[in-house]
């Protein structure tokens, strides 16, 4: 049986849909028969862009605070490093709020 691993990601609410489709198309959310299978959650995103950032929203040393939505999948550990890649092109993000570990499937 493969590893399974947990990925979460952050992301603005303007870019969902486009990050969706590129984990998915390299591969994250794949249970069964099934493909692109995620769940969102809606939130709001707050951060400090600090001296040296070039943030997509807001300005260095002002607090942001962004509609964003949390993206949970799972991703078939051969797969994570080519989801990853594809999450760092979608995400319009300098720095992503990513994570992931690994998890127990359950497999028929």
């Amino acid at each position: 049986m493969t590893q399974l691993h947990a990925l979460v990601v952050y992301v603005p609410d303007t870019h969902l849909e486009a990050l969706l489709a590129a984990i998915g198309d390299a591969g994250a959310g794949r249970i069964g028969n099934y493909s692109h299978c995620t769940f969102t959650s809606p939130g709001t995103g707050r951060f400090t862009p600090l001296p040296g950032a070039e943030p997509f929203v807001g300005a260095v040393g002002a607090g942001e605070r962004v509609p964003e939505s949390r993206v949970e999948c799972v991703v078939e550990e051969e797969m994570l490093d080519a989801v990853v890649q594809a999450l760092g092109a979608a995400h319009p993000y300098e720095e992503p709020a990513f994570m992931t570990w690994p998890v127990d499937g359950w497999r028929r």
